[in-house]
């Protein structure tokens, strides 16, 4: 990474009314790099839009490289066509890390990391971006898988939808930490604390039509959902 990239990495997004976190403001970050680390770190984003006045979230995978976040799909997709016509569209995600048990039923809450992005979508004409978007599509949920695989054909490039959006306009909103009781219920007996939730990957399972030959590759056998960059 050059010096010109870590700089824009550290500085902080612009807040706009629609990025600002307006309740409980202090869970607030806006710098770019604890942005990536949550986009880097999940696997599903959910997309919001509306149609003729319909609201819709879909759920959808996504790559991000730089600033921009990437989704692709087959260009009959309703959800890649609405989009791609240019409307507004807000996509969330979402990292949950544990459950925090209060002494009282109310002050119950959940540790977590999500990330909040405004903007408009815009296909990606150029084939050069396009199989970029591609490539970080495969290595955003497998690190090291892409330099593995057949590559996609030009049939299947074109098969392919892929938007851009950009990254310019968001926000994350971070919860850690043990549970914030009122003070009087500190004497409670009631057991208080957080039950941990880390995403951790089973033993991998080989395709049964797997040659014996063929080793398990290191980036399958120590996978984990940590920030991969």
């Amino acid at each position: 990474m050059s010096q010109l990239e870590q700089a824009i990495n550290q500085e902080p997004l612009t807040v706009t009314h629609r990025s600002q976190i307006k309740r409980l403001p202090q869970r607030g970050e806006y710098e770019r790099e604890a942005i990536y680390q949550i986009l880097d770190e999940g696997l599903v984003c959910h997309i919001g839009f509306a149609v003729d006045g319909q609201p819709f979230v879909i759920p959808t995978a996504y790559g991000r490289v730089g600033d921009q976040l990437y989704v692709h799909g087959s260009p009959a997709s309703r959800m890649l066509r609405s989009l791609s016509s240019g409307i507004e569209v807000c996509v969330n995600v979402t990292l949950l890390d544990g459950l925090v048990l209060a002494r009282s039923a109310f002050h119950h809450s959940m540790n977590y990391r999500s990330v909040v992005i405004f903007g408009t979508a815009t296909i990606v004409q150029d084939s050069d971006e396009k199989l970029e978007a591609l490539r970080a599509f495969t290595e955003h949920v497998v690190p090291g898988r892409w330099a593995d695989v057949r590559l996609p054909s030009r049939q299947e490039i074109q098969g392919t939808l892929v938007l851009s959006l950009s990254l310019t306009e968001a926000s994350a909103k971070v919860r850690t930490g043990p549970p914030s009781d009122d003070e009087a219920d500190y004497s409670l007996s009631v057991w208080a604390g957080v039950i941990p939730l880390p995403v951790v990957p089973g033993a991998p399972i080989a395709d049964p039509r797997l040659h014996q030959e063929i080793a398990l590759p290191p980036y399958v056998q120590n996978y984990s959902r940590t920030s991969q960059r």
